[in-house]
């Protein structure tokens, strides 16, 4: 039913109680016109209650508004009857509006889906549908047009629009050779791509299904309202029964003046503000965290966010860019060039960050067909044949070598059993990175830890740099998720942990609340993962944490206000203080109050930088502080 149908309406209804105030008539009359308006206004509540009733849900608001309005039939108070439905009606409409705005930041979000790609073909560029497109296909995606499908950009350089994905209001400029997600749109330059991903694997689509999903699995509040509901409502409607009949019966009363009674508390009683507003502010606070680039799976991890204690991250990818560079390649036995082309052929199927750069440094086309019997160690490295020989690719665990020595990250050949050298990589700390620490302690949090397979070495001097001051390094995967349930047993409260590769599946399942590192991270992560953060920002961490507080904040303000407000109006309504109308407009604008205060829920204040903190933490880094 449309807003303007239900305005149209509701003003007819209006008119028509005006002209009985104004124009005397005879009471048929007057009944006639009272009940014509009634049921213009009226008819969808009377027909709800009416179907509830024959579907077995007999306690609903709309059950008791139709009680309450024929009771005051009955009792011949016809205007406040129609009142009742007028001004409910009105508040439907508010509240439409108002329900409109919270989901329009999800209808955002989920009209990133592109409806047509530019596939190249023999024959010229044709439009076809994304699912239609195969991995290894070229699309064109031309200035102004959303980005299809993931892939890998072969010709062009142009800048992106990721703010529906990431919550970056900033472009982000993109050229050869990088990989673009689907969901992003070209704003400068033609982009022809190289796609990777169909489309039932692209991010996209995965974003689209966390959407979807996220409001079938409900928050605390939310199945307490639903609960509360069910057995508040038959218990008002026996209150309001014995309202109407023990005082006439046992104490003498006028029994239209206590039948009015119990309809106007049948009317203040409606749970219309806790039903609509608790669901609306948790959908408020999910709408809030997309805007940010911030995908939570659900009300109820949104909630348990709001109890975080401990926050665990991973280091590569996560904490640091995971964008490795070769720094030296140290042979034994063989050339350099001999042992870099062994290593990057043996990590020719990877898409780690270091066989990535490993691709960069050797700078020419690998040879497909010299490798064969690949196998990755999860944790330690890759084993592979490379044209016969068995090569083996990874930490020193794996080879039987000793890094002691080795400062930098580095990965260790071995080639036929024998150790042949290894080569050393640097990998920066994020910028954002630098302020996780700051920003979550700020939040309450009270213990932050760095879990990684990383050298030890390594893993203190990026711990130290970032303010971390709990490190559990050289941890491989089975090693990571006995660590983090021995913290969730030390633990009151809940424990997240952080992460972005394959690796990490198994520890973000495990945790209480799992996130990862969407932008860069891999598909299995972004499985696991309870929330999934799309752009390359440790430090929105803390800002899902400080929006789950505000949500979760925003709904117990509701719920204390609606309930409070309808005791005290009952009991006036009991002691005859209160008339229908009244009531009926005490119970809209209860719920109304409530509505646009879950609005607020939509709002993220997006910087922590309160009172100078990030400046200080940025001076104390630099040396420069006071």
């Amino acid at each position: 039913m449309s807003e303007r149908y239900n305005i149209i309406r509701a003003a007819i209804a209006a008119v028509m109680l005006t002209l009985m105030y104004l124009v005397e008539v005879d009471e048929t009359v007057m009944l006639c016109v009272y009940l014509i308006a009634y049921l213009i206004i009226g008819y969808d509540v009377i027909i709800s209650a009416g179907r509830n009733i024959l579907s077995g849900t007999l306690f609903g608001e709309h059950f008791l508004m139709t009680v309450a309005t024929i009771g005051a039939f009955l009792i011949k108070e016809y205007p406040e009857a129609i009142l009742v439905m007028l001004l409910y009606q009105i508040g439907m409409i508010f509240q439409s509006r108002a329900v409109d705005k919270s989901r329009r930041s999800i209808a955002e979000l989920m009209d990133i889906c592109p409806d047509h790609a530019n596939l190249e073909t023999t024959e010229g560029v044709q439009t076809v549908a994304p699912s239609e497109v195969n991995v290894g296909d070229i699309i064109i995606v031309k200035p102004g047009e959303k980005v299809p499908l993931d892939g890998k950009v072969i010709t062009g350089t142009s800048n992106l629009d990721t703010s529906v994905l990431t919550g970056e209001s900033v472009p982000r400029s993109i050229s050869v050779d990088e990989e673009i997600l689907s969901g992003f749109i070209n704003l400068t330059s033609p982009l022809r791509i190289e796609v990777t991903k169909i489309y039932s694997e692209s991010t996209v689509s995965k974003v689209l299904e966390m959407v979807e999903d996220a409001s079938s699995r409900k928050s605390t509040s939310e199945e307490f309202i639903t609960r509360f509901a069910r057995y508040y409502t038959p218990v008002v409607v026996l209150a309001a029964f014995l309202i109407a009949v023990i005082p006439p019966l046992l104490f003498e009363g006028a029994w239209d003046d206590w039948t009015y009674r119990a309809l106007v508390f049948l009317v203040i009683s409606c749970p219309c503000a806790l039903v609509i507003s608790i669901p609306l502010t948790f959908f408020g606070g999910l709408g809030g965290a997309s805007r940010s680039g911030i995908l939570v799976k659900g009300s109820n991890y949104l909630e348990a966010l709001t109890r975080t204690k401990v926050v665990i991250f991973d280091k590569t990818g996560t904490l640091t860019k995971g964008v490795f560079r070769v720094q030296e390649v140290h042979a034994i036995g063989m050339t350099q060039i001999e042992l870099l082309e062994m290593a990057v052929h043996a990590e020719a199927y990877s898409n780690h960050p270091i066989a990535k750069s490993l691709r960069e440094a050797y700078g020419k086309d690998l040879d497909l067909s010299r490798v064969t019997d690949v196998k990755e160690i999860a944790g330690e490295g890759v084993e592979a044949k490379v044209s016969g020989a068995d090569v083996k690719i990874g930490n020193a665990r794996l080879v039987g070598a000793e890094d002691s020595s080795i400062t930098d990250t580095a990965v260790h050949i071995s080639v036929d059993g024998e150790y042949r050298g290894y080569i050393t990589m640097a990998d920066e700390i994020k910028d954002d990175a630098f302020f996780v620490v700051g920003d979550l302690e700020m939040e309450g949090v009270e213990r932050i830890v760095l879990l990684t397979g990383d050298r030890k070495e390594i893993a203190t001097r990026v711990a130290d740099d970032i303010g971390i001051k709990e490190v559990h390094a050289e941890m491989l995967p089975q090693d990571k998720v006995r660590v983090l349930e021995e913290i969730i047993s030390e633990t009151r409260g809940n424990v997240i942990f952080i992460g972005d590769g394959v690796n990490d599946a198994p520890v973000l399942a495990r945790s209480d609340i799992g996130m990862a590192m969407g932008a860069p991270g891999s598909d299995a992560a972004m499985e696991a993962a309870d929330v999934v953060i799309m752009s390359d920002e440790p430090s929105k961490v803390a800002t899902a944490i400080k929006i789950s507080k505000r949500t979760v904040g925003i709904g117990n303000q509701n719920l204390l206000f609606a309930l409070a407000t309808k005791a005290l109006i009952m009991i006036f309504g009991v002691l005859g203080y209160v008339n229908l109308w009244l009531a009926i407009f005490a119970d809209v604008g209860v719920m109304l109050i409530a509505v646009l205060n879950s609005l607020r829920a939509l709002k993220v204040e997006k910087s922590y930088d309160m009172n100078g903190v990030r400046e200080r933490q940025v001076q104390e880094r630099c040396g420069t502080g006071n």
